[in-house]
């Protein structure tokens, strides 16, 4: 439904967004993941129709943004990380507001208005000021704006942030519900959320997309060598330095002193437990072990890994 095509967005000589290619299917709820800056917020203006891009295309539904602007955002409902909402405004009359400039009204704008409150739980809050409302609410109350037209299409700009446990829950399960029957797009920074809604993850660094694809294919496309934490104590350097020479199939990366102990970085292959001869050798050469714990790859190895600083630049 969504295709963007060698995208670029620059702003004078900083180059936000890098010729970027992507595509968005009906009933996917996709997770556009990236450190602050890295230009997901530009990004998601340019689809929307809100930003002119440098170059390239962006294509809803066949149609291009730039020459089919309005008729694009008909289909479309947008949350910008700053919810645009006026706090002077009781939610009944933003929502019958949002509605008019929708060309819903009458009997049209109460089907829809009783549909986002049932949706987004607005039931206790309808006819009160915004000004009153939680952090919580207002999201619910922002989500519910872009909703009033019924889009098939949403695209919520960190959606949670600034929200308490309990808040995000609720967010996190009405994203779900209505990804149930629509396409959501929804960037964050908060990778535990990304994990917990979506289907599908795109990862942008320093606008470009570095990698694409479910948790499980990102998961698989990296699992490599195994790393595994030793910690010991009562080592001698000596027993350290030769414990590769006896176990050759381990990697000794990185070492350091702790408390009294040492701690070990190890680095083997995926298909290979030395934990046994591992434990064998500390035996015969008397060290005391306190931990050993292999690293599984998760979401937040994998972000960091991508979007780690070049050294060049550390």
């Amino acid at each position: 439904m969504i295709k963007v095509e060698n995208l670029s967005k620059f702003y004078g000589d900083v180059k936000a967004v890098k010729s970027i290619n992507f595509e968005l299917n009906d009933g996917e709820i996709v997770g556009f993941l990236g450190a602050n800056g890295a230009g997901k917020s530009t990004t998601l203006k340019v689809m929307t129709g809100f930003l002119t891009p440098t170059s390239g295309n962006v294509y809803v539904n066949d149609l291009e943004i730039q020459e089919h602007t309005l008729e694009i955002q008909k289909h479309i409902g947008y949350l910008p990380e700053l919810n645009p909402l006026y706090s002077e405004m009781r939610v009944y009359d933003l929502l019958e507001f949002t509605g008019t400039i929708r060309n819903i009204t009458g009997k049209a704008f109460k089907n829809s208005l009783a549909r986002v409150v049932e949706q987004c739980g607005l039931k206790e809050v309808i006819h009160r000021m915004i000004s009153e409302c939680s952090k919580g609410y207002k999201q619910r109350i922002g989500l519910a704006c872009a909703m009033i037209h019924d889009p098939k299409i949403l695209i919520l700009d960190e959606p949670v942030t600034g929200l308490d446990p309990n808040q995000i829950v609720e967010i996190r399960n009405l994203i779900k519900d209505l990804g149930r029957e629509k396409l959501v797009l929804m960037s964050s920074h908060i990778l535990q959320e990304i994990q917990a809604t979506v289907n599908r993850i795109i990862i942008i660094n320093k606008g470009e997309i570095v990698a694409d694809g479910t948790n499980e294919e990102l998961m698989s496309g990296f699992i490599g060598n195994t790393k595994l934490t030793l910690e010991i104590k009562n080592a001698e350097d000596k027993t350290i330095k030769t414990l590769t020479e006896k176990i050759p199939s381990i990697s000794l990366v990185d070492t350091k002193s702790h408390n009294g102990s040492q701690i070990l970085q190890l680095e083997y292959a995926k298909d290979f437990d030395p934990r046994e001869e591992l434990f064998k050798y500390a035996v015969d050469s008397n060290w005391v072990v306190t931990e050993m714990s292999p690293h599984s790859v998760n979401l937040e190895s994998i972000f960091r890994t991508l979007t780690m600083e070049d050294k060049a630049n550390a």
